[in-house]
C-alpha cells in the first residue's frame, strides 16, 4: 500500500464498537511481531523506544524518534501512527512543524498531547492547547496524504481527573480538526461513556490498569484500543525475571520462554 492507502487505511479501522486493538512496537522487530500476531494497525511508544536507548520516557529527541517512526512505517505493510509527545514544541508552529516532519517519514497517523513536560503545570490552558491541536491538523492534512491526527487529553495521567474539563478539551480539538480523540488514563466505564458520547469523533482508550476489557469499551463505543508502552515493559518483565533466575538460582526455567519467543520471531521475520 502506498502511503496515502495507509492512512485511509488506518483511519477506516476507527469503528465506534468494534474498537481497533492497536499494537505499540518498540523496533522493527516488535513491530514486525505484532504484524504476525495479527494486529492491523501499529503504533510507536515515547516510552518503549525512550528506554531503548537507555532513557526515560520524554527522553528521545524529536529528531531520534521521527528516525524510529520512519524505521517503523518502513518495517511492515501495517499502518503506523507516531507518538510525538507534545509535538515538542510549545508553540503551534512547533508543533505543525514535526507533524509535517512526520508526514516525511510514510507515517499513516500521529498523536500530540496537551502535557506540557512542566511539573508544576503540566497541561496547556485550553485556548493554547487548542490552537496546538489545529496547527497539527492544518499541517496532518494539507499534504498529499491525510495523516490521521489524534489528539490527546492527558488531564488523568497527570493527576487531574477532571470529566468535565477533558469533555471541554476534547470538544474543542475536534473542533480544531483532529481525527482521532483519546485521553489515556480513563478507568471508569461511566467515564468512558460520557465521553464517547458527547463527541463526534472515534475515541481511543489506553489499556491501563483497571480499565474496563474489551468488550465493556466496546460495548459504549470505543474505537481503538492502545497499550501504550506495556508491551515493553512486559518484555523487560520477562528479562528481568530471567536475569534473576540465572543469578539467584542458577537455573534455566526461562528458556522455555525463551524457545517460545525465538520460534515467534523466526515465524515473524520470515
Amino acid at each position: 500500500m502506498t502511503q496515502a492507502e495507509k492512512a485511509a487505511r488506518f483511519l477506516s479501522l476507527h469503528r465506534p464498537g468494534e474498537p481497533l486493538l492497536m499494537a505499540n512496537a518498540w523496533d522493527a522487530g516488535s513491530a514486525k511481531l505484532f504484524a504476525h500476531l495479527g494486529f492491523e494497525a501499529l503504533a510507536t511508544t515515547s516510552s518503549g523506544f525512550a528506554a531503548t536507548l537507555g532513557r526515560a520516557d520524554y527522553g528521545a529527541t524529536r529528531e531520534e524518534a521521527l528516525a524510529h517512526a520512519a524505521a517503523l512505517a518502513d518495517a511492515t505493510d501495517l499502518p503506523v501512527s507516531a507518538d510525538l509527545e507534545n509535538g515538542y514544541a510549545d508553540r503551534p508552529a512547533g508543533v505543525a512543524e514535526t507533524v509535517r516532519l512526520a508526514a516525511g517519514t510514510g507515517l499513516a497517523g500521529c498523536s500530540v498531547e496537551d502535557f506540557t513536560g512542566r511539573a508544576d503545570d503540566p497541561i496547556y490552558a485550553l485556548d493554547a492547547a487548542a490552537a496546538r491541536v489545529a496547527a497539527a491538523a492544518e499541517a496532518a492534512h494539507s499534504g498529499p496524504v491525510h495523516l490521521v491526527l489524534t489528539a490527546r487529553a492527558e488531564n488523568y495521567l497527570r493527576g487531574r481527573p477532571d470529566r468535565d474539563d477533558t469533555i471541554a478539551r476534547l470538544r474543542a480539538y475536534q473542533g480544531a480538526g483532529a481525527d482521532v480523540l483519546f485521553a489515556p488514563g480513563l478507568r471508569d466505564l461511566a467515564d468512558i461513556e460520557a465521553i464517547v458520547g458527547a463527541l463526534d469523533r472515534p475515541v481511543s482508550v489506553l489499556a491501563w490498569p483497571g480499565a474496563p476489557p474489551v468488550a465493556e469499551l466496546g460495548r459504549v463505543g470505543v474505537a481503538r484500543i492502545s497499550v501504550g508502552g506495556a508491551f515493553a515493559f512486559a518484555g523487560l518483565a520477562a528479562a528481568v525475571d530471567a536475569a534473576r533466575e540465572l543469578r539467584e538460582s542458577g537455573t534455566y526455567g526461562y528458556l522455555e520462554q525463551s524457545s517460545l519467543g525465538a520460534r515467534e520471531a523466526r515465524a515473524a521475520f520470515a
